[in-house]
Parts: structure tokens; sequence; C-alpha cells
């Protein structure tokens, strides 16, 4: 199994689904071996050891990001990885499957992109481990939830695993937790405790992924996961739910788990500035909460609205005072030019960020369109994309004629606040 990931923004990011799909494949009898591409000192000396010294059936490449999400000087990464397919090809006639986030949102695109023989779409645990077995005896792949394979016809939805206890969390296996040895910071260890989201934001993909019903590990199982990580030397941990405060009540309950436990942890988390209150925030202070992303995205409640957002500025205001005075730090998300956006919501925005006094503030300028989503139907039924684009290749919404005088007033704006970032 391969992590393909070389991108670093902000900090190492390591490879937790690879290594949630990697155990459940060891749990289930089979033999496993891994590399992180990003951890790799020559990529391609390491991808061919690997491949010469273990003799895979099967190879798995896990895929984060098709691109870097920025709508200016936009990369795209799949053109590389086809240099780590032929690779692959080169050294091993092992059956190649896909997998991972990026892969999720595009399975039969990239597919094609990479001319590679199958992926699992959504959740690997289950059904990668299914697929193995159906191959070591030659069995019927046409059931297997998530599959795509285009040479057999077999273009299957996502499963959602509702017990996802089922599925353990990874261990701190170095194979899989280890960013390389020019990282110098603490490494923030990512780490999941639910997954799923509901709230159908217009321009997120995170449906496409993980599912839209929120599914909750057991707290004590998350706590001895943390517990084991702690013992092992690891004491920064990255919670990559992608709404840490939803449902509330879990996420409290987790946080005295946590302050119960007597683990001396600091932690990161994502949250969702809706139904949170003070003293939610007071146990996640207790718990060890260091830092917060909180991703507002607009300071006018008309452009909130039509991103369908459940939350106000009021609601900002007071979520981002509560986190101030609990003393945890605040990295603010502003995303310019969506639907609806014209100069006067922009300067709403930037004055609204400004007056939260935030520690960090990251503007997005343009939004990445996603398929199946609501904006990627509302640019196709407006003319903004034409029918049928795939979105494959990156495509952003940013209202018309505005693009120059957003970037202008962005970089003017931040230039006089160092703690901006664009």
């Amino acid at each position: 199994m391969v992590a393909v990931n070389t991108e670093s923004v902000n900090m190492p990011v390591l490879p937790l689904g690879m290594a949630c799909v990697a155990r459940a494949a060891e749990e289930a009898g089979h033999e496993v071996a891994t590399l992180n591409i990003k951890s790799a000192e020559d990529l391609e000396q390491s991808l061919v050891s690997r491949l010469e010294s273990f003799r895979p059936d099967v190879i798995g490449l896990s895929i984060r990001n098709i691109d870097d999400q920025a709508s200016q000087d936009t990369r795209f990464f799949l053109e590389p990885m086809k240099a780590i397919v032929d690779l692959c090809r080169r050294f091993s006639n092992a059956m190649i499957v896909l997998g991972g986030a990026g892969y999720s949102i595009f399975p039969t695109q990239v597919l094609a992109y990479l001319g590679v023989d199958m992926g699992i779409q959504g959740e690997g645990e289950a059904s990668f481990v299914m697929l193995l077995e159906r191959l070591a005896r030659h069995g019927n792949l046409s059931d297997i939830p998530g599959l795509h394979c285009a040479s057999r016809a077999i273009s299957n939805p996502p499963a959602v695993e509702g017990r996802i206890d089922r599925f353990h969390l990874p261990d701190p296996d170095p194979r899989f937790f280890s960013p390389g040895s020019a990282v110098q910071e603490p490494i923030w260890m990512p780490f999941q405790t639910r997954r799923g989201c509901p709230l159908d934001c217009i321009y997120c993909s995170t449906a496409a992924i993980e599912g839209r019903r929120i599914r909750k590990r057991g707290i004590d199982e998350v706590v001895a996961s943390l517990e084991k990580f702690a013992a092992a030397g690891y004491d920064h941990f990255y919670f990559v739910d992608n709404t840490f405060n939803l449902p509330a009540g879990y996420a409290k309950r987790l946080c005295e788990a946590i302050v119960a436990s007597g683990l001396n942890i600091r932690w990161r988390c994502i949250l969702y500035p809706w139904k949170v209150e003070k003293s939610l925030v007071q146990a996640m202070a207790a718990a060890g909460c260091a830092e917060v992303s909180l991703g507002f995205e607009s300071g006018s409640d008309t452009l909130l609205e039509k991103m369908n957002k459940r939350f106000r500025t009021a609601d900002v205001r007071r979520i981002a005072d509560l986190l101030g005075e609990a003393g945890i730090r605040r990295m603010g998300f502003l995303l310019l030019g969506l639907p609806g956006d014209t100069q006067t919501t922009i300067r709403q925005s930037l004055e609204f960020a400004d007056s939260l006094n935030l520690e960090m503030v990251k503007v997005t300028i343009g939004a990445r369109i996603y398929p199946n989503t609501a904006l990627a139907s509302y640019a196709m039924q407006t003319g903004y994309l034409p029918e049928g684009d795939s979105l494959l290749f990156p495509r952003f919404y940013l209202e018309k004629g505005m693009e120059a005088w957003i970037r202008e007033t962005v970089a003017a704006w931040i230039q006089q606040r160092p703690n901006w970032v664009c």
C-alpha cells in the first residue's frame, strides 16, 4: 500500500486513511507492506526496492488530493502520479487498486486518467478486504461496495458502515506515522473519532468521501487508542473529524473522558461555528485543546444563507469570543467569490474577520467545484460551466468580473495584517 501524497500544507499530512485500511487487511490475515511517498528520500528507489523485496499480489495507491485547490497557478497532482503507476507496472505484475479521499470524489475519471485496473470509492476497510479475498479465490467482484472496474463494467456506490468501531484505529506504527527526518516541529498525529457530515454546504465534497450520516466511535475505544499513542511518545493530536463539535453531547463526553484518563495531550480540531456552548469550550480547554480551525467562510449573513450554512455571524462572534476567553487559538477561514458575493459583501467579510481578533486568518479566493454538489449544479445551470464537465481538471467558481478586484483588495488587506495569509 502506497500513500502517494507529496504535499505539505501547514504541516506534514500523515496517511491515516491508508493506515486504517492496512490494519483491516492485516487483521484479515493478509501480509501488508506500506510506503509513505512523502517521507521517502528517493521516491523511485524506495518504491522499486519495496516492490522487488515484497513482491505484492495487489498494490493499493492512496490518493488524498487531485489538486492543490488554489484558483491561481493551480497544481494538478494526477500527472506526476502517472510516473508512480508506471513504476508499479514496470517492476511488478500486481493488480493496482486506487483508493483515498481524492480518488473517491472522481472514481471513474481517475481510473481512466491513470489507466489503472480498479478502485474502491469511500471507506476501504471492509471493501478492500473483500476485494482481496475475492481476487485470491477468483470470486465474483460485482457486489463489492464502492468497487469501480471499467473492464468488468462494475461501478458500485460505496457502503457506509454504521458500526465503525469494527474498524480498529491503527496503532502508533512508524510505518504510517513518520513524517520524515526533515520535520523538526511536533508531529500532530491525525486522529478520527467520527465520520460523515449531513450539513450539505454548497461546495463541500465530504459526503462523497464519508457519507452524510455522522457515525461515532466508542469513547472508551478512542481514549484507549489515545493512550497507546501517548505511551509511544506522541502527545500532539489533530482531530480530523469534519465537525468536532457535532454532535455536541458526544464532543463534550469525549473531552470529559480525556480529562478523566489523565492524558496530558495537546490537540487541535475543526469546529463548525454552531451549537457551541461555554460548557463545551471549557471541556475542550480542560482536555488539552490548543487550537481550532473555525470555518465561518463569510462575514455576510446573506452569503452564509446562500452557502447553506446553519450559523450566522452572531454565532461566529459568540463562539470566537468563548474560545478566546478559554485560551484556545483560533484560525479563521474566509472563502470569497462564491455566488452572490459582491464588493459590499466581501468588504463585510474582511471587516468582520478583522473584528474577531483571531490569531490567524486564511483567505481563499474562489471555490473548487466538485461533482454532486449544489455549487456544481448552480454553475452548470447558469452557464458558468459547460454541461457534462467531469470537473476532474480543476474548475473554480469565482463571480465573473470580480477576480482582479478581489485579488487586489485581499493583497492590500493582508499586507497590513501579518497574521493573515492567502
